[in-house]
């Protein structure tokens, strides 16, 4: 039988790299969505699912509902006949941002019927030699040409775990997942990023989550001269996560309120300093209609002490 490849990879950077280069054959399905982020279904590809992501999307980032439409909705198409390949290539990064996508992706395959098909995993991550984690396209021909040639074959398990994940996920009640952070399972990455995914509700102490604790912390221990400045340095040092541009561009908007802007540089005003020693709480002035997959941000708080949510 000819051999015919599916690659789902995590953006248009990654797929265009793949055929410029002629690194890999077969089809592609670009990822184009951002699930860690607003209210998310089960079944992505429900007309009541598509609905909610169009609403959100156009709400927080402005994209419109034909250009989701055009750009994600219509790829699912390509997921109709799967019988047609002999394996799936999935092309996922260690982040947060990429594991959330990647486990709506094994959910929706599962639901399609991948049966036997053989599931690959190429994720990127620790190099070494490397001091940072790196991304697919920060890798270079060679580096990514062995990533693939090295990528994991994913058991049953692996693939049903993920979907389970991905159900809680689009559960609400968080705290479920905490359950999932020691299982065993292919996915290097995964119980780190679900660590990440609990940190991202707001602290008991502070009503400031670790993402927007750690920027002020840059803030106050850096020469940072802006924000724009301070944009490099998030999206340089976020971690886990996994935020591009747009989102890291609301997460120092929702700070504004903790930052003062001098001349010459950008330092903590005396709300950011209470809220980096941890001697006030702020969740009143942060509280938003925000939503992690099927819950709100601020329905619960994170008690970094004990690692557990906490229900209001």
């Amino acid at each position: 039988m000819e051999e015919n490849t599916l690659h789902i990879t995590n953006g248009d950077s990654l797929t265009s790299r793949l055929k410029e280069e002629q690194l890999v054959e077969g089809d592609f399905f670009t990822w184009r969505e951002m699930l860690c982020e607003g209210p998310t279904k089960i079944k992505i590809e429900t007309e009541d699912a598509i609905k909610k992501r169009k609403a959100f999307l156009k709400k927080y980032y402005r994209i419109s509902p034909l250009d989701f439409e055009e750009k994600f909705v219509s790829q699912l198409e390509k997921l109709d006949h799967l019988e047609k390949y002999n394996e799936i290539i999935l092309w996922f990064e260690y982040d947060l941002f990429c594991h959330v996508n990647m486990i709506a992706a094994i959910s929706l395959l599962l639901r399609k019927g991948v049966g036997t098909i053989p599931v690959y995993l190429v994720c990127s991550g620790r190099i070494e030699h490397e001091k940072k984690l790196m991304g697919l396209c920060e890798l270079t021909t060679i580096q990514l040409k062995n990533h693939y040639k090295n990528k994991k074959l994913l058991s049953i398990d692996d693939l049903e775990l993920a979907a389970y994940i991905w159900t809680l996920y689009c559960e609400s009640n968080p705290k479920k997942i905490a359950g999932q952070i020691k299982k065993h399972s292919s996915f290097e990455y995964l119980s780190i990023c679900l660590r990440a995914h609990l940190q991202r509700f707001p602290n008991m102490l502070t009503g400031l989550n670790v993402l927007e604790h750690n920027i002020l912390e840059m803030v106050d221990t850096y020469q940072i001269k802006n924000v724009k400045q301070l944009m490099g340095y998030t999206l340089e040092y976020q971690g886990y996560y996994g935020y591009g541009d747009m989102q890291m561009k609301r997460v120092i908007a929702r700070l504004f309120q903790f930052l003062d802007q001098t001349k010459d540089r950008l330092l903590l005003s005396e709300r950011g300093k209470l809220a980096l020693q941890q001697k006030k709480n702020f969740y009143n002035t942060q509280i938003l209609d925000w939503h992690y997959g099927g819950v709100k941000k601020y329905d619960y708080l994170y008690n970094d002490e004990t690692h557990k949510l906490l229900k209001l």
